[in-house]
């Protein structure tokens, strides 16, 4: 049996509307079991996280957003307030993710000011680390994420329910998946680091999942590794049989 419990995170990304995402939760509650050894979260988009709130609302599924500002007002067009996303119910923000730091050019300090933000409203980071496949193929992985790992915790003390999640950047939605075996290296990597700047109390409670395209057939084996903690999924995540599915996996 797991240490911790099993963290599984849906992040839909740029995907279903408000009246698509009441559909899917609604069908998706009745697929599936309470399962009080899984701790479920979704991440849609912001249009659709009130719709998705008041469905959810009594239910064992919590909220999570796809994304955070580190101020709570101003002038920041386009942007979104922790503020806003706690009215909404969120309890969960991706902080980090390798598509806003590839294509929106978010950096490590930025990210640092996202979580710092995050955990001061008590909003609980999932803050992703990964490489790229040129730099697993150099031989850097555990280099890169040490990297992101010191500079996106920079001046943090207090971790206060933050999830990290390892996503190889060449792993996402390319279909190919890290083998159980590396992901837990890296995992393990991980849970070192923090034991070694927060105590190894802190390093042994913390969920340290992993994401890049998990599907029904390999979380299995993904999760019997003693160091994975559980799966941000994304495509899959909108799949909702397969999603249910892994959601009822019994462990």
């Amino acid at each position: 049996m797991k240490k911790r419990k099993v963290f599984i995170g849906g992040n839909w990304k740029m995907n279903l509307n408000h009246l698509e995402g009441k559909e899917f939760v609604e069908k998706l509650l009745q697929l599936i079991r309470n399962n009080e050894k899984k701790e479920i979260v979704i991440f849609p988009p912001f249009t659709t996280l009130f719709t998705v709130s008041e469905v959810i609302k009594n239910s064992k599924i919590k909220l999570g957003a796809q994304n955070v500002h580190w101020e709570d007002k101003g002038a920041f067009t386009g942007e979104i307030s922790p503020q806003f996303l706690i009215a909404l119910g969120c309890e969960y923000v991706i902080i980090g993710h390798s598509e806003r730091r590839k294509y929106f050019l978010e950096n490590d300090e930025m990210i640092n000011k996202k979580i710092k933000k995050s955990l001061s409203t008590n909003l609980k980071p999932v803050f992703c680390v990964g490489e790229n496949l040129e730099e697993r193929e150099k031989g850097e992985t555990l280099q890169v994420i040490e990297n992101q790992l010191k500079k996106g915790l920079k001046d943090i003390k207090e971790l206060n329910g933050m999830v990290i999640a390892y996503e190889p950047v060449w792993a996402i939605g390319t279909g190919i998946n890290a083998l159980p075996a590396q992901a837990n290296e890296v995992h393990s990597f991980i849970r070192e680091f923090i034991s070694q700047n927060y105590g190894k109390k802190i390093s042994e409670n913390l969920r340290i999942i992993y994401g890049g395209s998990v599907n029904k057939d390999n979380i299995k084996d993904l999760l019997k590794e003693e160091e994975i903690d559980g799966a941000l999924i994304g495509g899959v995540s909108i799949k909702l049989n397969e999603f249910a599915q892994i959601i009822n996996l019994d462990l």
